[in-house]
């Protein structure tokens, strides 16, 4: 298929700093009218941009996902694979890009009624894996992530037209407040924070790895920061975290001897598909973005 051009609402990767850009999307779409989430979660979810989920696994499943996820990882084939992504300084595995591809337990996952349904309800709509991946923060040498949006990356780069996707974050290890675990700016989703510096040529190879194109100022931050304030996502081995495209978030690094990982999958709306990247001279490969728009099924399907 051929990705058109379309209106950009939200210019990012420019010479200099610009002003915010307010929100002009909702957070929690109509259309589906029924679904998992009562009135008062998606009311919580429309003002801070994310939810929590406690135990959408069990503890088996957590188990059987957590011998998936070490096949994977120590899988030699795997591990040269282009779609695997290893710490910058200590080489070992970070995260592993489309394995609801690879993986047939974590493609069910993904179809799962408890995941899809719950993404079909806030985004109004069918959807479609945007992008799956395990990620691993190994003890003592696991390192954060900056500060970012997102969809500033999607739109950028893989030319994702609308705030109209989902994040879910399924935790397979403990998330103490001290081993890395995410935090975010409720209600920062409702501000788009360009951000400076042109694209390199595939900047993914490195992004992955470290960012630092496409992070927004400190001085933007620091605003943000200040009337948002911070909270951080922790709970048991699985539990879950959903959160909004546009939600500002990061993470620190993981000096302590707890590992921590987790399961991600991104859903987009089948009515938000890719167009051409907004600020990139082409787009980062299928297993990073998918353009493959084909409904998520459903493990309940006839």
């Amino acid at each position: 298929m051929t990705a058109t051009k379309i209106e950009d609402r939200y210019p990012t990767r420019t010479p200099e700093e610009s002003a915010p850009v307010p929100r002009t999307e909702p957070v929690v779409w109509s259309g589906a009218l029924t679904g998992p989430l009562d009135d008062a979660t998606l009311e919580s979810y429309d003002a801070k941009g994310f939810l929590t989920v406690d135990g959408l696994l069990g503890p088996d499943e957590v188990l059987a996902y957590r011998e998936e996820l070490d096949r994977l990882r120590g899988d030699e084939a795997v591990r040269a694979d282009e779609r695997t992504i290893v710490e910058k300084r200590s080489n070992e595995v970070r995260s592993i890009f489309e394995v609801h591809r690879t993986s047939e337990m974590i493609a069910a996952l993904a179809a799962d009624p408890r995941v899809a349904d719950r993404a079909r309800h806030i985004l109004g709509s069918d959807v479609y894996v945007h992008q799956s991946r395990i990620n691993f923060m190994p003890g003592f040498t696991g390192t954060g992530f900056y500060w970012h949006s997102d969809f500033e990356t999607w739109h950028a780069e893989d030319g994702m037209p609308s705030m109209r996707a989902v994040s879910i974050s399924i935790a397979l290890t403990d998330n103490y407040p001290f081993n890395g675990g995410l935090m975010l700016m409720p209600g920062a989703h409702r501000t788009f924070v360009p951000c400076v510096g042109e694209t390199p040529d595939d900047h993914y190879k490195e992004s992955l790895k470290e960012q630092e194109v496409g992070v927004p100022g400190r001085r933007h931050l620091s605003e943000l920061a200040a009337e948002h304030g911070i909270e951080q996502f922790t709970g048991p081995a699985g539990s879950a975290l959903m959160f909004d495209s546009n939600s500002m978030h990061g993470s620190g690094s993981n000096i302590t001897p707890f590992a921590r990982s987790n399961i991600f999958l991104v859903f987009n709306s089948v009515e938000n598909t890719l167009v051409e990247p907004f600020a990139a001279a082409r787009p980062r490969p299928d297993f990073i973005a998918a353009r493959d728009f084909t409904p998520v099924g459903d493990v309940r399907g006839s």
